[in-house]
């Protein structure tokens, strides 16, 4: 994208160097000259001649008032044109050209050359104590970028006007990073120009912009419409020698001369005044060429000077090295970011009873990584796992902490572990990763049919529960000790779910900050949650993403010390209507029972339609169990959204599907299982296992 900003210029004699703007003199185009358009005053009133100047210490209303720091350099009168280029604010850090009127006799030619100037022109940097200063302040101005297009748009506004009144970024598309060794033909891309703007003259006329064949104020040409955007290196070519010599040269030496038709494309010869007005400097990064810069100066104004290529030279080097360390930044942000979103779960599960939403937050834009994870297992019997920690730091270490505690937590959720019990595998998970691995983590089991949820604690802030009146609460959690630190019990505890409550369960940097501390944070936790439930009235509990957003924007501008991870669930439950619960004896009369069973509860729901097919797999997943268990038998069908068969045992041993052969009096029933049910799978528990299926309702 092209970008024409106004950038201010050397201050004149009699400017008080201190000042970030100085007095900006132009004077009337010279007749049939070619270039970009002269510069105006700072305050926008024409330049009387060339020693006018602004006076030391006076504002532009002459009261002695210091003008803004931050205020325009081209600003025009207040009677102007509306549509005219509105200025850009003075960039700070370009300092001063004091002796530049010492360089002028008093007839108005320059001291060193003899040549007369254009009154009013501002003076070239003479003596190299002006360079020194200038690249100084430039090199520090490249240096403040943090990503690649802040870096060349600080090399633009530093050297346009003050060292070039145009510039021409080209950089290499796709830009290699580190040590990889790109393929293909290398190609340059024009990622940005600036130019000195249109402005007007003492007459008030538009005076036209630069290299425009004929003045029209109203279709102003920039430098990307004369230039092309891509252009391939050809090996071998004129262009590949310049970079290749990396040095800046002049653009009329016989080499830029055949590489700059290469660069610029046809028509792009009109852009590069005769003469030394002209510098095409390679930018080099710690490998290899990855692109150029082509510095302008209009036909009138002086041309370059050989010590100006060392300007140049120093300038392309730092902002070359600076785009190199800004792709590499780029690709490890990359890298981070990719980790973190790999590590938390892609989309949450929907399990029966429970709806969810979630939300997280890095800690800034420029750290993505920590260690804040949270998740949603289900589990055997309509259950499901709520998960939310916390590992100390902000670290690619922490992220990887982080999803080998969480990868340990899903497996122990799988086993159906009591909470305290995968606290406690996760505590002596965390000491084999490390002595100083860290961590702090909340488990919770929710039981849709009870109406019940299981919480343990490893040193975490506690949830909170909104009741569907509108009550928020606190839940009185043992906080137990953090994981890692070993040889400490965990205990959980079993509270009321209600259905129509929602329980948020978050991480410390949603609740503490420098601005408060944890407590004061979760009291402002549970009246912002009261507050928010007061808006959908005591009969509708509000919207769960409605409700993680509200929460969110409880944050100030200073709460955002730490990363953010934030699990709601909405507890609907199961009526104990849409339950049937039944206990067999392991007998031989136990698979006929679970039919007639299954029978009468498909009919008093009205699913008489999945009658044959509850009782086939019912029928065979009971006589599995029945043939091998020493305990009773466990059988529950919930209907929610679908049919769902649960047949339990005291075998932990779990079921394979096979394929049976012709002379195999069983090993079938699994077979039809998995043809005629929805989904089906087995689950081992720490007192057997269950098997369940799940049937379309029609």
């Amino acid at each position: 994208m092209t970008e024409q900003p106004t950038s201010f210029e050397r201050p004149q004699s009699g400017v008080d160097p201190a000042e970030a703007r100085g007095a900006l003199l132009r004077t009337p185009k010279p007749p049939g000259s070619q270039g970009l358009p002269v510069q105006a005053r700072a305050d926008g009133t024409p330049s009387s001649g060339p020693g006018t100047a602004a006076p030391r210490g006076k504002g532009k209303d002459g009261k002695g008032k210091e003008p803004p720091v931050n205020g325009p350099e081209h600003s025009q009168p207040a009677a102007a044109d509306p549509g005219a280029h509105r200025p850009r604010p003075a960039p700070d850090g370009i300092p001063p050209q004091p002796g530049a009127q010492q360089e002028r006799t008093p007839g108005g030619q320059e001291r060193r050359t003899g040549r007369s100037l254009p009154p009013g022109r501002p003076m070239p940097m003479r003596r190299d104590g002006d360079r020194l200063r200038f690249v100084g302040a430039a090199t520090r101005r490249i240096a403040r970028g943090l990503d690649l297009d802040e870096i060349v748009m600080g090399l633009c506004r530093a050297t346009v006007p003050t060292f070039s009144d145009a510039i021409l970024v080209y950089l290499r598309d796709p830009l290699p990073v580190g040590d990889e060794r790109p393929t293909g033909p290398v190609v340059l891309r024009l990622r940005r120009t600036d130019r000195i703007p249109e402005e007007r003259d003492t007459e008030g006329v538009l005076l036209p912009p630069a290299f425009e064949p004929e003045p029209e104020p109203s279709a102003l040409a920039d430098l990307s419409s004369l230039t092309t955007e891509l252009c391939e290196v050809r090996p071998g070519g004129a262009l590949n020698e310049v970079l290749r010599g990396v040095r800046p040269v002049f653009a009329d030496t016989p080499a830029a001369r055949a590489a700059l038709p290469e660069l610029l494309g046809e028509g792009g010869e009109a852009v590069v005044p005769g003469g030394q007005h002209a510098i095409l400097a390679p930018l080099r990064g710690r490998r290899r060429v990855i692109g150029a810069a082509l510095f302008l100066r209009r036909p009138e104004r002086l041309a370059f000077e050989a010590d100006d290529l060392l300007v140049a030279a120093q300038l392309a080097t730092h902002s070359a090295l600076g785009i190199d360390k800004a792709v590499l930044y780029g690709r490890e942000a990359y890298i981070a970011d990719e980790l973190q979103r790999t590590m938390l779960p892609e989309t949450l599960p929907r399990p029966t009873g429970v709806r969810l939403a979630s939300r997280y937050l890095p800690a800034a834009e420029t750290a993505r990584v920590g260690g804040d994870w949270y998740d949603a297992i289900p589990l055997p019997g309509s259950r499901v796992a709520l998960v939310v920690g916390d590992v100390m730091g902000h670290s690619m270490t922490s992220a990887a902490i982080m999803g080998q505690l969480r990868t340990t937590a899903q497996t122990l959720a799988g086993l159906d572990l009591p909470p305290q019990e995968v606290l406690h595998h996760l505590d002596e998970q965390a000491q084999r990763l490390g002595t100083d691995r860290m961590a702090t983590c909340l488990y919770a089991v929710y039981d849709p049919v009870t109406h019940r949820i299981t919480i343990a604690n490893a040193g975490h802030p506690p949830p909170v529960l909104l009741h569907l009146g509108g009550r928020a609460e606190v839940l009185r959690v043992p906080p137990g000790a953090p994981i890692g630190v070993g040889g400490v019990d965990f205990e959980a505890v079993e509270l009321d779910a209600p259905a129509g409550a929602t329980l948020l369960l978050y991480t410390d940097g949603l609740v503490e900050s420098r601005l408060r501390d944890v407590w004061t944070g979760i009291e402002q936790l549970r009246e912002k949650l009261a507050a928010t439930a007061q808006l959908t009235g005591p009969d509708h509990p509000p919207p769960l993403e409605a409700l993680c957003d509200e929460v969110l924007d409880m944050l100030g501008p200073g709460d955002r010390d730490d990363d953010i991870a934030l699990l709601a669930a909405r507890f609907d439950g199961i009526a104990p209507s849409d339950v049937a619960y039944w206990t067999l004896e392991p007998e031989d009369s136990a698979p006929g029972q679970a039919r007639r069973l299954a029978r009468r509860a498909l009919a008093r729901w009205g699913l008489e339609e999945l009658t044959d097919s509850v009782e086939l797999l019912v029928s065979e997943v009971v006589t599995n169990a029945v043939r091998y268990a020493s305990r009773p038998v466990t059988l529950r069908l919930l209907r929610t959204h679908v049919l769902r068969c649960e047949v339990g045992d005291d075998v932990p041993q779990l079921p394979r599907l096979r394929q049976a052969r012709a002379t195999d009096e069983g090993g079938r029933g699994l077979y039809l299982v998995n043809k005629l049910a929805r989904r089906w799978g087995a689950t081992r528990l720490s007192t057997g296992k269950v098997v369940w299926f799940e049937l379309n309702r029609g």
